[in-house]
């Protein structure tokens, strides 16, 4: 209630409460204390029941399931098939990883060769495509040679009959310098083998000594003209660029003009025109040869010729001529110690020249047929998350300076890539026109030989074209990505992007770890130029040698058979890009990891996600790698790698300067003291260089090291 009271200033006004009403505010200060408490208990019960969701959704919804499709279980027979699970993985990664790979095959072998099978379904079920008038030469060329017993009852009278049309026959060039251990073996067998080819086409059997002993000759002579490659480079004469009049003076003994005009036709060549010259002192020791020798014996030199097209025919004559070749390039094999010539059925040889002389028509089928919307969009989310990933990690690169890392940001911003086809297997005009020229029959040898002159017409048509926005023409069946420099366009053919590398149904880890270092390797090689002397001058070039030096050093401790070696300055651009791909993927990979859900790992296979990431690479890191390293080369590079992505914080981790964050293992369930988890000192700079001195002392000394500055300081 209120009171008055009065003062010398006037009356004051205060409020004074009854018992009543102390009564009541104490007791409606109590109820506000109680409904705090439970506003804080019900916001804490909230707070907790959230937490537990989500890390039922994060560990639980998202912890590693067995995939059980049929795309995982092939994927899973074939692992059990190149590794060997008796071994393990701690103390020998390789064999447990590819142990029976020599059984089994190399993966790009085998993606090769089954990528051959596709398209062989292809061609032997033409009912299954809507064809343009044109199109269906490709299969009718496929049958035919498919059709052997007509190949064989033509026998050599079709390869008699065309001889005379061939103009510029491939040389089977076959013997080196007569340094070359068992040369008169050699001379023998290839004696032997002219000799059994003019009998197979019906030549006079006492001409067949002088004929063939003459070829052997001139085979001889322009062998002992011919200079290593490394001799060119080193007098910079690989390529030079002269006038077909200049041509001429200096190779007399042959008519260029007319050679060329005929080979290039319709281009309209003249003396004046320019031509890249791969050996001009070879074609000068040539034309000097025919003109002094070959000249006198021109019978002699037809013979010579005859015998070199056989084996650019073979695959249009019957099995006599085939199996002539075939034995003696075995027996050369044999003598020089090269590997034999592999044997392919039939249908892979028929193929492989149906691919050849219908390139358009099959890049289209071979696309509708193996690289569906969805592997498109998979593949795509892919490689822009391993994009992405590379881009946010230039800004962790100690050598670049700023203007470099903004050049190099760009560039991959802006770069284009097509994921499956280039554009020119899409358009399906070109493949309708193109076959007009093409006449089948009535023999297989004529059949091919007109599609010799087809695709030779498509080519020079090609140089009469202008240049086209992207004119990079990857075969959709190959398994090689390639770059357009003045484009700025990468392309990822169709043929790569399968099984075991990659499919969307795959466990992510697989993907990242084949596909997806694949992707970033290609990535890291548009900055080759960066890495060569002088290639960025306003870069730490200090940082980046003693980085370059690291790397160079490592790989060459690497151990390699004996008596064998490689040069690692050649292969230094090749080991950088292997080694920052690695890393890429693998941080690619993890930040997939934190965005979603629903992790799968292939079952019966006791690995975790980060462990099939690993296990997927090893399929695609061995092609790679420089020749003669040996498996125990590629476990101490393993576990290199492996200790370059371990945490600091834990006795089974080292710092990762290269992710600038904590790692846990990727192989946590190895022992302590195992090849893939050492004993690590922790003082150990990870910048100290390697000291031969403590190499030959300790061989385990690479591994006693944390050389995360070999991966960290590149890219």
């Amino acid at each position: 209630m209120w009171t008055e009271q009065a003062s010398g200033s006037g009356t004051r006004r205060r409020w004074e409460r009854s018992p009543e009403e102390e009564l009541h505010t104490a007791q409606d200060g109590w109820w506000q204390m109680t409904l705090r408490a439970l506003r804080t208990l019900l916001l804490f019960s909230i707070i907790l029941g959230l937490s537990l969701l989500l890390w039922g959704y994060v560990f639980q919804g998202c912890g590693p399931s067995p995939c059980k499709t049929s795309v995982c279980q092939d994927l899973l027979d074939l692992y059990l098939a190149s590794g060997n699970t008796s071994v393990a993985p701690c103390t020998d990664f390789f064999s447990f990883a590819c142990g029976n790979i020599n059984r089994t095959g190399s993966p790009f072998q085998a993606l090769a060769e089954e990528n051959k099978r596709r398209v062989r379904r292809i061609l032997e079920t033409p009912g299954s495509w809507r064809l343009a008038p044109g199109e269906e030469k490709a299969f009718e060329f496929y049958n035919s040679c498919m059709n052997m017993s007509a190949i064989e009852a033509a026998g050599a009278s079709p390869f008699r009959q065309v001889i005379e049309e061939i103009d510029q026959p491939e040389l089977d060039v076959l013997l080196k310098q007569k340094q070359e251990p068992n040369y008169a073996q050699i001379l023998r067998e290839y004696l032997s083998y002219l000799n059994r080819l003019v009998t197979l086409l019906g030549g006079d059997p006492t001409k067949v000594g002088n004929d063939a002993s003459y070829s052997l000759f001139i085979n001889s002579q322009l062998n002992q003209f011919l200079r290593p490659g490394e001799q060119q480079q080193a007098q910079g004469k690989v390529f030079e660029m002269v006038t077909i009049d200049q041509l001429q003076r200096v190779a007399p003994a042959i008519d260029w003009l007319s050679c060329l005009q005929a080979t290039f036709a319709p281009m309209s060549l003249s003396p004046s025109y320019h031509v890249a010259v791969h050996d001009l002192e070879y074609l000068k020791n040539m034309s000097q040869l025919i003109e002094k020798d070959l000249m006198k014996h021109r019978d002699f030199l037809q013979s010579h010729i005859i015998f070199g097209l056989v084996k650019t025919l073979s695959p249009a004559l019957d099995s006599q001529f085939q199996e002539a070749h075939r034995s003696l390039s075995q027996k050369v094999g044999e003598l020089t110690g090269r590997p034999p010539m592999p044997v392919h059925p039939r249908w892979m040889t028929c193929v492989e020249k149906t691919e050849a002389f219908f390139e358009p028509t099959l890049a289209t089928l071979f696309i509708k047929e193996t690289f569906k919307p969805s592997t498109h969009s998979a593949a795509m989310e892919l490689f822009t998350t391993i994009k992405d990933t590379f881009i946010s990690h230039l800004h962790t690169v100690p050598w670049m300076d700023r203007e470099t890392r903004a050049e190099a940001q760009d560039r991959l911003t802006q770069l284009q890539v097509k994921m499956g086809p280039s554009e020119w297997a899409l358009k399906p005009d070109p493949a309708r026109q193109e076959y007009d020229d093409v006449q089948l029959g009535p023999s297989f040898l004529q059949t091919f030989l007109s599609c010799v002159r087809s695709r030779q017409a498509r080519v020079i048509q090609g140089f009469l074209q202008p240049f086209s926005s992207h004119r990079l023409q990857v075969l959709p069946w190959g398994l090689k990505a390639s770059y357009s420099i003045p484009d700025h366009v990468m392309v990822f053919p169709a043929g790569l992007l399968q099984p075991p590398f990659f499919h969307p149904g795959y466990p992510r880890a697989v993907n990242f770890g084949a596909a997806g270092s694949i992707m970033a390797r290609e990535l890291l090689h548009i900055f080759d130029q960066l890495l060569l002397p002088g290639g960025c001058p306003a870069c730490d070039t200090r940082a980046l040698q003693k980085a370059l030096l690291c790397l160079e050093r490592l790989y060459a401790a690497l151990p390699s058979p004996k008596g064998t070696s490689f040069n690692v300055s050649r292969t230094l651009l090749e080991d950088a890009a292997d080694a920052g791909a690695l890393a890429i993927a693998l941080k690619a990979y993890k930040k997939r990891l934190v965005l979603f859900r629903g992790e799968t790992i292939l079952p019966n296979l006791d690995l975790s996600p980060r462990q099939l990431f690993f296990r997927s690479y090893a399929q695609v890191s061995r092609r790679h790698l420089p020749p003669g390293l040996n498996p125990r080369g590629i476990n101490t590079l393993l576990l290199l790698l492996r200790e370059s992505l371990l945490p600091e914080t834990s006795p089974r981790s080292v710092p990762n300067p290269l992710l600038h964050k904590s790692t846990p293992s990727p192989f946590h369930t190895c022992a302590l003291g195992t090849v893939l988890h050492p004993t690590i000192n922790s003082s150990t700079e990870s910048s100290t260089p390697f000291k031969k001195k403590e190499e030959k002392k300790n061989p385990k000394f690479l591994l006693e090291m944390r050389p995360t500055f070999v991966f960290s300081h590149f890219f």
